[in-house]
């Protein structure tokens, strides 16, 4: 019986031991509260609109943090790449974020014609760096309560794709 309590013991103190040990995180790599208690301060908007503290900030020459730093749009818009980043976005974004509302994420209806291509992209590709470091994404995270935005492991393609299936639906609707 001794054994027993003895083996038991050791057993619990080990596995207490491993469970707090190696918790340490490279604080680089954290998403960290404590950077986003507060939202910056609103800016001047009309009583009648209905558009988000992050939306009222708009500025399309903001590209963003992340590998794209210019994108050529082209005059119309390509409908093959479009579906597909239709079908992208239906498997890998859908769950989070709807084109007529807000959901887990904002709402994306007319956020082609809210940010630029390139701050588009950045977000789909870099949502880590984007979050901790471009002040729109930091207030649609605050408004998305602190829902931080996963990073899909998508391709400059697909995320190209993407940006063209916005920019049709915002030109559809």
């Amino acid at each position: 019986m001794k054994s027993l309590l003895k083996t038991t013991g050791i057993f619990a103190a080990m596995l207490l031991m491993f469970s707090c040990g190696n918790s340490e995180k490279k604080e680089k790599d954290e998403i960290r509260l404590d950077d986003y208690k507060e939202a910056p301060a609103p800016e001047e908007k009309s009583s009648t609109s209905q558009e988000s503290e992050a939306d009222s900030g708009d500025d399309l020459s903001n590209k963003g943090i992340g590998p794209i730093k210019n994108v050529e749009l082209g005059d119309g818009i390509d409908a093959d790449m479009a579906s597909n980043g239709g079908d992208i976005f239906k498997n890998m974004c859908s769950a989070c974020h709807k084109m007529d509302k807000k959901f887990v994420g904002p709402q994306l209806a007319g956020v082609s014609e809210r940010r630029s291509p390139e701050w588009i992209m950045n977000m789909i590709l870099n949502p880590e760096q984007m979050i901790k470091e471009d002040p729109i994404a930091k207030k649609l995270l605050i408004e998305s309560n602190m829902a931080v935005m996963a990073n899909q492991g998508l391709v400059e393609d697909e995320a190209r794709a993407i940006l063209e299936y916005f920019r049709q639906y915002d030109e559809q609707n």
